[in-house]
């Protein structure tokens, strides 16, 4: 159940990796690497897993996730089933030493060296940083490698004063370099393709060839969660995207994002975002950030 690590190669050219990603569906298995991860989500929804947080990941995401820590996106059922849609996203992966073993300690690059400490706790990116950032990521898709460096160096330089961050984690979250047989993504797909219905935990717990009580401490140990708790969450993260959307009433919601009732629903919902649906619905429809 433990994330894979990626090694991800370098072009001849280039101190760091710089790709714009197309396809129709996000396969990469839950995995972690050594470098920091600068990552736009520039079309497509669906839900995020990184560290122990689960969400909704919707258009123009930006987040700036530091190394080791695991990490796992995947499209709804409308990008991945329709092949007419196609998912895109842009991203940067560079190491602590891609311009020397000393140049992040350097005086100017104080600033710079706080926020990738502060990244350990993963930060996404929002209000003018975003539009910002993501103007910098278009800069850089037709211009020589010397000047993407430079365009990157601009979106450290800018983030550092930035007071558009907010932390996706309470607490760091890193995982180790192990050779152990992957299996989170398979708990992950189960949950995805089963959370609208009743979650029986022994049926994973067989897949897995292990007992309910292996597989739940199991499970907690290495993700910091309970089975039952990352059902919920990832179900409060469907409900998020149906009250954005707000083609359906509150009711309708709670029972398509696999509540058995009101009561349950409200419970979970307000635990997980600090709102009633009611408020968070309101809130995107008048166009605010939660």
């Amino acid at each position: 159940m433990r994330p894979q690590l990626h090694k991800l190669p370098l072009s001849p050219d280039s101190s760091f990796i710089y790709i714009n990603w197309e396809c129709n569906y996000f396969d990469k298995a839950w995995h972690f690497h050594k470098e920091y991860e600068l990552v736009l989500i520039d079309k497509t929804e669906g839900t995020r897993f990184i560290g122990d947080k689960v969400s909704f990941i919707k258009e123009s995401d930006l987040m700036l996730i530091g190394p080791n820590i695991p990490h796992l996106y995947r499209n709804t059922e409308d990008y991945y089933q329709n092949k007419g849609i196609v998912a895109r996203s842009s991203f940067i992966h560079f190491t602590d030493d891609f311009l020397g073993d000393a140049f992040f300690r350097l005086p100017e690059m104080k600033l710079v060296r706080r926020l990738l400490d502060k990244s350990s706790l993963g930060l996404e990116i929002v209000g003018k940083a975003n539009k910002y950032v993501k103007g910098k990521l278009r800069e850089m898709e037709s211009i020589p490698p010397a000047n993407r460096l430079i365009k990157l160096m601009e979106i450290l330089v800018y983030l550092s004063t930035s007071k558009e961050l907010e932390p996706i984690l309470s607490r760091a979250f890193t995982a180790n370099n192990s050779n152990d047989t992957d299996k989170i993504d398979t708990v992950f797909q189960f949950i995805l393709k089963n959370y609208k219905n009743e979650i029986y935990i022994e049926e994973i717990a067989e897949k897995l060839n292990m007992s309910i009580a292996s597989f739940s401490r199991y499970f907690k140990h290495h993700t910091r969660k309970t089975f039952s708790n990352y059902v919920t969450e990832i179900r409060i993260s469907h409900a998020c995207r149906l009250l954005m959307e707000g083609n359906y009433s509150i009711s309708e919601i709670c029972y398509q994002s696999g509540f058995e009732n009101l009561s349950n629903f409200y419970r979970h919902f307000k635990k997980h975002t600090g709102l009633i649906p009611k408020e968070y619905k309101g809130r995107f429809l008048l166009g605010s950030h939660v």
